[in-house]
C-alpha cells in the first residue's frame, strides 16, 4: 500500500509538471543574449540597453554575452547548436538573409527561429569635411574618375559594401572598395586621409559628423536621419537606393511558438522602456519595434533586394 500511494504521488508530480510546462511554465533560469561581436559597438548596445530590464518583464536575469569571431560566425554557432528551449538567444545581423550564399556563413535565418525587430539604420555616405558639399560633386568627380575613389567599409560582403555597391550602380559610378575590420577602423582611416568616403550607418559617424571632422553627404533610407534633419536622402536627390542594417532577436531553429510570444511580448515592453529609447536615440540608433511576421519579411525583403548586387559583384559562390 505504501509503495502505490508512493507511485500515485510521484504520477501526480509528473502531471503537474508536464502540466506546467504545457501552460508556458517559462522562464526559470537566466535567458541568455549573444552579441557575435566586441563589446562597445551599437549591436552590443542595443542588447544591453535592452537587457537592463529583462528581470522586470520576465522575472530572470537577462545576460549579454560577447562571442566575436568569424564575421560573427563564432557567436551565431552558438546559438544554431543551443537547446531551442529560449534561455539562448542571440541579436541576429542582416548578413544572415545572404552570407550563407556568399560562403562567410554555414547558415542562414532559416537556421533560427526568429522573436521580433529592435532597430533599423540605414547606410549613409560620409566624406571628410571640406572633400566634397554634397553628392553631386561626388558623383561628377567619380564619373571624371573612374576608380580613383576608395570608399571605406566594414567588410567585403557585408552590408556597408553592398551599401555602396547599389549607390553606384544607380549613380553610373566606378568606386574602389577597401574592407576593414569594422565600421570604427574605416572611420579612423577617413579621417587618416587614407580613403574618401565611408558608407557606414549615420550612428557610426554621429561624434565625427557634429565635431566637424566629417561630412555627411546623404543618408541611404527612406527618410531622413532625427539626428541629421538636413541631410537628404538619396532618394530625394533621384537615387533609388533603400540600404537599412538591422538588427533583430532569434533563438534555436525549433523554438516552441509559446515561448516565442512570452519572449517577444517581454522584449516589446523591454523597448518601450524610457532607458532603452533614451539610449538608442542619443547613439543616433533607430528603434524600429516588428513583429515575428513582420521581422521574417524584412529579412526576406532585404535578402532578395542584395541578391543582383552579390552576383554583379561576384560574390556568390558556385552552387
Amino acid at each position: 500500500m505504501r509503495k502505490r500511494i508512493l507511485g500515485i504521488i510521484v504520477l501526480m508530480s509528473m502531471v503537474f509538471t508536464l502540466g506546467a510546462f504545457a501552460q508556458g511554465k517559462f522562464p526559470t533560469k537566466p535567458i541568455k543574449i549573444i552579441v557575435p561581436w566586441d563589446a562597445g559597438g551599437g549591436t552590443d548596445a542595443v542588447a544591453r540597453a535592452l537587457a537592463r530590464s529583462g528581470e522586470k518583464y520576465l522575472g530572470v536575469p537577462v545576460v549579454v554575452e560577447n562571442k566575436p569571431g568569424g564575421s560573427g560566425a563564432v557567436g551565431l554557432a552558438e546559438v544554431v547548436q543551443a537547446a531551442p528551449d529560449g534561455y539562448t538567444l542571440a541579436i541576429l545581423p542582416v548578413e544572415l538573409g545572404f552570407m550563407d550564399k556568399t560562403g562567410v556563413y554555414p547558415f542562414g535565418f532559416k537556421d533560427f527561429t526568429p522573436i521580433m525587430n529592435l532597430n533599423t539604420d540605414p547606410a549613409a555616405l560620409t566624406v571628410k569635411a571640406g572633400k566634397f558639399k554634397n553628392v553631386v560633386e561626388f558623383v561628377a568627380y567619380a564619373k571624371a574618375n573612374p576608380g580613383k575613389l576608395k570608399v571605406g567599409n566594414s567588410g567585403t560582403g557585408l552590408l556597408w559594401h553592398l551599401a555602396a555597391a547599389v549607390f553606384a550602380k544607380e549613380a553610373g559610378i566606378s568606386l574602389t572598395y577597401v574592407p576593414f575590420s569594422g565600421a570604427a577602423p574605416a572611420i579612423a582611416a577617413l579621417i587618416g586621409n587614407q580613403i574618401d568616403a565611408v558608407s557606414v550607418s549615420g550612428a557610426e559617424v554621429q561624434a565625427q559628423v557634429k565635431a566637424g571632422e566629417l561630412t555627411m553627404l546623404a543618408c541611404m533610407g527612406d527618410k531622413r536621419l532625427a539626428n541629421f534633419p538636413d541631410v537628404p536622402t538619396l532618394m530625394e536627390l533621384g537615387y533609388n537606393v533603400n540600404i537599412n542594417t538591422f538588427r533583430g532577436i532569434g533563438g534555436p531553429k525549433g523554438l516552441p511558438a509559446d515561448r516565442v510570444k512570452i519572449l517577444h511580448d517581454a522584449f516589446k515592453k523591454m523597448m518601450e522602456e524610457p532607458e532603452f529609447v533614451q539610449t538608442l536615440t542619443k547613439m543616433g540608433l533607430g528603434i524600429d519595434y516588428r513583429s515575428t511576421a513582420d521581422y521574417k519579411k524584412l529579412a526576406d525583403d532585404t535578402a532578395a533586394t542584395l541578391a543582383p548586387i552579390l552576383t554583379e559583384l561576384g560574390l556568390l559562390r558556385n552552387k
